[in-house]
């Protein structure tokens, strides 16, 4: 229990250290470059939680979501065909490495190219490039399941759904989870990327235009509202990881106690 609370005081404890660091250092700045953290957060208060929150915090936030979803579904899907079926795994094992070898983000480029500067540029981008460490992690994660538990299902004759539904997923789960919360980071980092690359909305492209335009406030404004919902996506995601994977979670705890 004390391991837990020390954890958790240096978790919240850190953040606000930094946050008071830098009120203190920049509260009589005069740098244009630096400004005070005070005119930061005023302009954050009336740029992301008013004017345009709506307007570009909501749109970047839902081609976040939906773009991590399809990423989820493709990447866990073909996860499993790539693992289970022969035919799926010669096919897909070279094209997979290849395309995995490319930066997400230079990406974003090409589908402009293709596709334009609209909303399903923005969707494309997000979704191939998040892809790819679920797929990766779905993959090893099946191939790894222990052959004990492949006899014992072949024993009691379940049938190939009863198989993936109660052997291979709750086995794969873990290592596929990690991949997910990697395909996260990757979303959320592309998001911002199509954004500054392809659009006029979104926080992305809004940060750029101030950088642009010699509004520091605005932009620090915009790289913290982004920090905020980093930070804030990663929190939720390991909030559901460790309620879907409690049994693991707390095997876990209990091999380090």
């Amino acid at each position: 229990m004390n391991r837990r609370l020390i954890n958790w005081t240096l978790g919240v404890g850190t953040p606000l250290l930094l946050v008071t660091a830098w009120w203190v250092l920049s509260e009589n700045s005069t740098n244009t470059f630096f400004p005070p953290l005070s005119a930061t957060l005023e302009r954050f208060q009336a740029l992301w939680l008013f004017d345009h929150f709506g307007s570009d915090v909501m749109l970047s936030l839902r081609n976040l979501v939906i773009g991590y979803a399809l990423a989820t579904v493709i990447g866990v899907g073909l996860g499993f065909a790539t693992a289970l079926v022969p035919v799926a795994r010669w096919a897909l094992d070279p094209l997979i490495h290849f395309l995995r070898g490319i930066p997400p983000v230079a990406l974003v480029p090409i589908f402009i190219s293709l596709i334009g500067f609209g909303l399903e540029m923005r969707l494309v981008s997000i979704t191939l490039a998040a892809v790819f460490p679920t797929l990766i992690a779905t993959v090893d994660g099946i191939r790894s399941v222990d052959s004990t538990l492949k006899d014992v299902s072949a024993v009691y004759r379940l049938s190939r759904g009863e198989k993936l539904a109660q052997v291979y997923l709750p086995a794969a789960g873990p290592q596929i989870a990690s991949g997910m919360q990697v395909s996260l980071q990757v979303a959320f980092i592309v998001m911002i990327a199509s954004e500054m690359l392809g659009s006029s909305q979104g926080i992305g492209a809004m940060t750029l235009l101030a950088q642009q335009s010699f509004m520091t406030s605005d932009m620090w404004a915009g790289i913290l509202l982004l920090g905020v919902i980093g930070f804030g996506a990663n929190l939720v995601f390991e909030v559901i990881k460790n309620k879907v994977l409690a049994w693991y979670v707390g095997s876990k705890r209990l091999a380090r106690s």
